[in-house]
Parts: C-alpha cells; structure tokens; sequence
C-alpha cells in the first residue's frame, strides 16, 4: 500500500514532467513566448473537494508593478542550493523554464528589463479579484487566506494607517489572515482594525500578552466546506520585537513556538479538523524546518520571504506552499479529503499578468475610490532612473543603493546604512520615478533618517549581527530581512564562517583605506528600531537627491565581494 507521503512526492514528480513535456500551463507559456489568454492563465483539473486560495507579502500595493526577483539568494546549510535558494538561470534549469518566456520573465530576474518591456507589469487587486472569483466560481466554498504584511509599504496605506487595505481586502472576501508589519501601525491601531474594522478573524497562535502569558489572539478558525472540516492555523512573524519596534506593541511577545503549534494542531485535530492549513508569516526555511518538526501540518502557506514556487515543496507530508509577494501570483491549492485525510492534491502558482487578466471592474472601481484623494501626489515625477531600481536580494540592490547615495550626499555622511528590507516594487531602466514608486520602497512608520557617529569596530559588530541574523545555519536564528545595504562602504563576506568571522576587509570607498576599528565614522541610516529617533524621514531625503539630479544613475554594486555561497 503507497504511503501519503510516497503519493505526494510521486504527484509532484509527475507535475514536474507534465511542465517539462510542455503540457501545463507553465509549459505551453515557455513553448509559446507570449502571454496566453485569461483562460489559459486560470483553467486548471479539479481535485477533490477543497480549495485554498493563498495570497501574501502584498505590501499594500494595489495596483500592477514591476518586481525584479532575486538574483543572489543563498542558503546555508542543509537548505545550500534547495528552493528558493536559486535563482536566474539555476532556477530556469532547474523547473525547466525556457528563457525568455513569461514565466522566466515571472520567476527569475533574468533578462528582466528586455522582458519587462515584452510581457508589462504583474498584479492588481483588481486582476487577484478576477482570479479569486474565477476560482470561487469553479469551486464554490473555495477559501481565501491572506498570509499578511498587507496594510503597511504604500503612499496610500501610510495616509489611512493600513484603512484603504482593509476595506479593500473586506471587499475581495478574505477569510483570515495573520500578520508582520500590521503591528508596525502601533497596538492601538492593530486593535481598532481586528475589533472594529476587519470582517475576518486575525490570527496568531504564537502572539502571547506578555504580561498575563496567555494568548492575545486567535490562535486558529475552523471552516466548513463541501462536508469537510478545515483548521486554519495562523502564526505571525516570530521576531516582531527585533525586526521591528518592539516599543509600538510593548505589551506582546512572539516567538516561534514550536512546542505551541504541536499543541494547536492537536487542539485542532480533536475538534474534528480534517484538514490543518497553517497560514505563516515565518519564513519559508522557518516553515520547511518546522514542517519536520511538527506532525499532522497538510498545507504550509509560507510567507516573509517573498519566494515563489512553481511547485510544492514536501516536509514530513507537508506540502509547503511559496506565493511570492506584490500581488504577482495566487496560489491554488486543490485537496482530495477521503475518511478524514488528505489523499491527493492539485496546485498552480497562477501569474497574474496585468495584461492579459480583465480587472474586475468592481474592485476597480473601489482602487481608485481608495485612491482618488491622493492621486495628484502619487502621479508627481520626481525624476528618472538610468539604471533598474531593484531591491529584492541577499545584499545590495539598486533602490538601497539610490537611498544610501542620498544620505551620503544630503546628511553629508561617509557611510550609509539602509536596512534589509524585501518590500519596494521595481523602476526599470529609463522609467520616471514617480512620488508612489518612491514611497513603494519607503512608506513605513518610522521613517526617521539618523546622522550619528560609530567606530569602526561598532560597524564591524553590526554588520556581523545582521550577517548572522541571515546566514546562521539554525533557519530558527533567521531573525529578519536581507543583508544591510551599505553605502559609501565595500566588504567581504563569508557566509560559511560562525559569527563573528563573516565580515572582513571593510574600506571607505572614499578614500580607499581599510575601516579603522578605533576610528569614528560619520553614518547615516534609516528605520532605527530605537524609540525617539531623531531625523528627516527617508522620503523627503531621497526626494531632495533625485530631484537635484533629475535623472540617476546608479550601476551596479561591485563594493561587496561574496565568498562560500
């Protein structure tokens, strides 16, 4: 007799020569080299009797964008060259992804300005709309589940404190979801949306009161669909209070609480579950260690990390589901329930090429409603861009690079730190910047632009902290973003080496002379965690450097030199 787990690695065994034989979806889009039809996007072989519908890392943008993925995404470990942890022509081969075609130009950054001009921009609440009622249509009870890091990364959303979203997402029929940046509105904010605003639970089992060490939210929501009883488990990003502000939520503790979730899922389980999804803002490495570790998981709906699979990735019987971020997919899970078990499963990662997806026009309709008040602002050139404008990477991308650039010159600092954020849409080359592309890579609470003096031994502790936090080979010690982006500044980096013994041959690129430990360095940076920072906020800094320019030009980082990836 086949075991579920032998059945789930054949099916997706199967999926991969399906795609490599060209009769999927993703085949005939790369035989083919052009956007298909609407149809040929969304039509997919019905399985069984539930569907999830998964949706993440929106960042609040709600209209088509441009987004770069990575080119540099490295894993450590037992995780070293295993999804995600590849990327251009690695992940071409690997899926069997002809370069050029629109899923190449979806999935890798490979040739991404020439096939940006082919293929336009991805995404829009409007498209995801059309998709989610596509899929409702087809599979009545399908149910929608928001991953978070949805109402904070826009113009819009940073004016309405998280509002425009949450009545956009009220309205596109979400029925849970869990969170990240949602608490960098502060907990007051956070409250008055979860009690008064939102039409869905929001989730998260491993959010405590750390004053009384009790949960503070809901920890899971069981569904009934088409006869079947489904446990969504929510767990929002474990590190809240180092990644973030801990002051703005001070009375919350996090944690991935391993030991937890055990207890949920069983908690689950013996009210009838026969189904347990967890929706997850871990991390997808977090999510793939924890899979071995906790049993009874059938469907992991990662986020954080913004990757995007075409295919599962199977833990212990879990299938772990990637949905990338921005808007630019939906995932479609498909789930054959029999005598209270998941005994086969369909998936499709779905593009939503703007293009080619008809916006639903009552969604639409309500986008501009949300954003008629700002619209003067967000259309304002400030000016244009010879170079893409990128961020998403392990290390520097050229938006970080823009911004650090506007420190050094306009806080007259030697070196400039930005943080490791993955949020921030994509400007390609000879585009206009406009005020909303600005704030896409900038719109946050704390926005505040520092000027202050370190050694260079403090710069050589930082950059090794955050190192660590990235490349520890524990996914459990992954307490973040991507590396920091550093201006002004170039370094070697090995990520194989403990912490401590990373980050060497630090030089100011001013001078050419190696960062002195004893030495003080002027550094600005922005996005401090520190309570009461002090500074101009980022936008307003990098506005001023791209309209004095009037057009940029930032080539590639060459300062930073990798080694044991």
């Amino acid at each position: 007799m086949i075991s579920r787990r032998e059945f789930l690695q054949a099916s997706v065994a199967a999926s991969a020569i399906l795609g490599a034989s060209g009769t999927g979806i993703w085949g005939r889009l790369a035989a083919q080299q052009r956007l298909m039809s609407q149809d040929d996007l969304l039509n997919m072989d019905p399985v069984g009797n539930v569907t999830l519908i998964h949706v993440t890392d929106l960042h609040a943008e709600v209209k088509p964008i441009y987004f770069r993925e990575p080119g540099i995404n490295l894993g450590v470990g037992e995780v070293q060259g295993l999804p995600p942890h590849v990327t251009g022509t690695d992940f071409l081969d690997l899926y069997d992804i002809e370069p050029g075609s629109p899923r190449a130009y979806a999935l890798t950054n490979t040739d991404f300005e020439a096939l940006a001009a082919q293929y336009g921009r991805m995404g829009g609440l409007d498209r995801i709309a059309t998709v989610v009622n596509h899929i409702r249509a087809e599979r009545p009870g399908a149910l929608l589940l928001d991953g978070g890091d949805t109402w904070q990364g826009s113009l819009t959303a940073l004016r309405t404190d998280g509002g425009d979203m949450v009545r956009l997402m009220n309205a596109l029929g979400v029925e849970a979801m869990t969170s990240h940046w949602e608490f960098t509105l502060g907990i007051d904010r956070v409250t008055e949306i979860v009690e008064n605003e939102l039409n869905f639970p929001f989730l998260g089992a491993n959010i405590f009161d750390s004053m009384w060490d009790e949960p503070a939210y809901e920890p899971y929501r069981m569904f009934e669909r088409n006869g079947t009883s489904i446990a969504v488990i929510g767990q929002a990003f474990p590190y809240m209070p180092i990644a973030n502000p801990g002051w703005m939520f001070p009375d919350l503790s996090f944690g991935i609480r391993e030991n937890r979730m055990a207890d949920v899922v069983g908690q689950a389980r013996a009210a009838g579950a026969e189904v347990v999804v967890l929706l997850s803002h871990n991390g997808f490495d977090v999510d793939r260690k924890l899979a071995g570790r906790v049993d009874g998981i059938d469907v992991i709906l990662t986020g954080h990390t913004h990757d995007a699979l075409p295919e599962p990735v199977i833990v212990n019987d879990t299938l772990v589901i990637a949905s990338g971020s921005h808007g630019k997919f939906v995932s479609r899970v498909d789930l054959d329930v029999q005598d209270g078990a998941v005994r086969d499963y369909g998936y499709r990662l779905i593009p939503v090429f703007s293009d080619v997806i008809t916006p639903d026009a009552d969604m639409a309709a309500l986008i501009e409603a949300e954003r008629a008040p700002y619209a003067a602002e967000l259309g304002e050139v400030l000016g244009s861009t010879v170079n893409t404008l990128y961020r998403r990477g392990n290390f520097n991308g050229t938006w970080d690079d823009l911004l650090c650039q506007a420190m050094i010159e306009e806080r007259e600092a030697d070196i400039a730190l930005s943080p490791g954020f993955r949020w921030g849409t994509s400007v390609p080359a000879g585009h206009d910047i406009t005020r909303e592309d600005l704030f896409s890579a900038t719109a946050m609470s704390y926005p505040e632009c520092y000027r202050s003096e370190m050694t260079g031994e403090t710069l050589h502790l930082v950059m090794e902290d955050v190192a660590d936090n990235l490349f520890n080979t524990d996914p459990y010690y992954q307490q973040g973003g991507d590396m920091v982006r550093v201006g002004g500044m170039g370094y070697r980096i090995d990520i194989n080496q403990p912490q401590g013994s990373r980050i060497s041959e630090m030089t100011l690129l001013r001078t050419g002379e190696r960062i002195d430990p004893g030495t003080t360095y002027t550094v600005a940076g922005w996005a401090s965690v520190n309570e009461g920072t002090e500074g101009p906020p980022i936008w307003d800094v990098a506005e001023s450097y791209i309209t004095r320019h009037g057009t940029v030009d930032i080539p590639p980082n060459q300062s930073v030199i990798v080694t044991g990836g």
